[in-house]
């Protein structure tokens, strides 16, 4: 069960976190929290005319929060906020077993998809979607 849920690419995803800590005067910000495993996260973002122009992160996750982070964090400045929220529903989609297609920037969002048959993990996988979609709704 172990090996199947954090895969050697998951596991080195962990190591790959960017844009750690806060920004100055974001314009929306969010917290979520995973209550099966205690994960957390905190997201700040500015967004202009749709697109996130800055993010930042605070993460206290396990492994599948942290590698999740870390995918998003590689790819969300630039991202229009359709393509972020397209990603989240693709990220549910994928573990409910469904349909899904990822825009191409979030691609790397598909090594999770051995976590659909663990469906306690599923929220701690999404924290860091949800919270940069909430986050860029405030804006």
């Amino acid at each position: 069960m172990i090996d199947e849920l954090y895969s050697r690419e998951i596991l080195r995803r962990t190591t790959q976190l960017e844009h750690i800590g806060r920004l100055d005067a974001p314009d929306g910000a969010a917290d979520r929290v995973s209550k099966l495993c205690g994960s957390t996260i905190h997201v700040e973002v500015k967004v202009a005319d749709g697109v996130i122009t800055d993010f930042a992160q605070e993460v206290e996750a396990c492994a599948l929060g942290q590698a999740s982070a870390a995918i998003l964090s590689q790819s969300v400045i630039g991202a229009p906020v359709t393509e972020v929220i397209a990603a989240r529903d693709a990220m549910k989609a994928m573990l409910k077993g469904g349909d899904f297609a990822y825009p191409e920037r979030f691609a790397d969002f598909a090594i999770f998809k051995s976590v659909k048959d663990f469906p306690a993990r599923h929220t701690s996988t999404l924290l860091a979607l949800e919270a940069t979609v909430e986050a860029a709704g405030k804006a």
